[in-house]
């Protein structure tokens, strides 16, 4: 963010923000109505610096969808724009754990009551329920997209093969028998061939720990290893469950896996219209003012 101020000029007002999580991943939230502010990649990243800013594995920017451009013919539909960016400040499709935090922040700033909303992402209108007395939020993530080709992810010398799994964003999901096997995640897993995912992907290795009940560790891209990915757990649980030879399709039946994460857990259903919901805590836990000059510097 860059200022044209003289020095003469008065100094600009602090900009409002606030830290929030949903089962520790964590985000910058920055409420911004009217789309006023202007965020480059930059700006973003130094906000979500663990050491010289606020630090978060993303950053919401709260925009009513009227004021942004590619919010503004889904303003009909809903009235708040999810304009997320990963913690390089590179702009993602869709956060599951981040749109329970807008939620929530919309609630805790008298925006939305308890009960059913929606809000637009870059990978669609996201309808979201808020439990009554500060429960667990719920949100429709939408339907999975099962391309065929899938890759192979290397890590340490080991192989996997990945199933491909699109939730609005791209994810390679591997199971492995360990997930130590995963190794550090401070950078993307090697996966090949490259062309399956051109922009990048989301790597989750998961195991099992009964019956529909797994244990997820997760590479974002932009991000590295988080705490927790909400579309990333839906992901897995959808591979999962086709691993399991259960397709709510087919058999009419909904079907829930519990899906354990480092930061918490989630509960992912996928229900037989292909409709996958997945509820779990989200959580506001400081708010404060960034320092304009801080950013005009950057």
């Amino acid at each position: 963010m860059t200022s044209d101020a003289s020095p003469s000029a008065p100094p600009l007002p602090p900009i409002a923000f606030l830290k929030g999580h949903g089962t520790e991943n964590d985000f910058v939230i920055v409420p911004d109505p009217g789309n006023e502010l202007r965020l480059p990649a930059s700006a973003v990243a130094a906000l979500c610096d663990r050491r010289a800013g606020i630090g978060g594995d993303g950053l919401l920017h709260v925009v009513r969808s009227a004021a942004h451009p590619e919010a503004r013919s889904l303003a009909g539909e809903a009235e708040w724009f999810m304009d997320y960016r990963n913690a390089d400040g590179s702009i993602a499709e869709m956060c599951g754990n981040g749109v329970r935090v807008f939620a929530r922040y919309l609630q805790r700033a008298g925006l939305v009551g308890a009960g059913d909303l929606a809000v637009v992402t870059r990978g669609g209108v996201k309808r979201v329920h808020i439990d009554k007395d500060g429960g667990d939020i719920t949100v429709a993530m939408g339907r999975a997209l099962l391309p065929e080709e899938g890759v192979t992810v290397t890590v340490d010398g080991r192989s996997w093969p990945a199933r491909n799994v699109n939730m609005g964003n791209p994810h390679a999901v591997a199971f492995v028998e360990d997930l130590d096997h995963a190794g550090g995640l401070f950078t993307a897993p090697p996966f090949a061939p490259a062309s399956v995912y051109p922009d990048g992907v989301n790597v989750e290795f998961a195991v099992d720990r009964g019956p529909r009940h797994l244990a997820v560790r997760v590479h974002e891209r932009g991000s590295g290893e988080t705490r927790s990915c909400g579309t990333g757990a839906c992901a897995v649980a959808v591979a999962a469950a086709r691993r399991d030879g259960a397709d709510p399709a087919v058999t009419g039946s909904p079907v829930t896996y519990l899906v354990d994460l480092p930061g918490g857990r989630l509960a992912v259903t996928e229900h037989p219209d292909g409709e996958i919901e997945m509820t779990g805590p989200a959580v506001i836990v400081a708010e404060g003012r960034i320092d304009p000059a801080w950013l005009a510097a950057l």
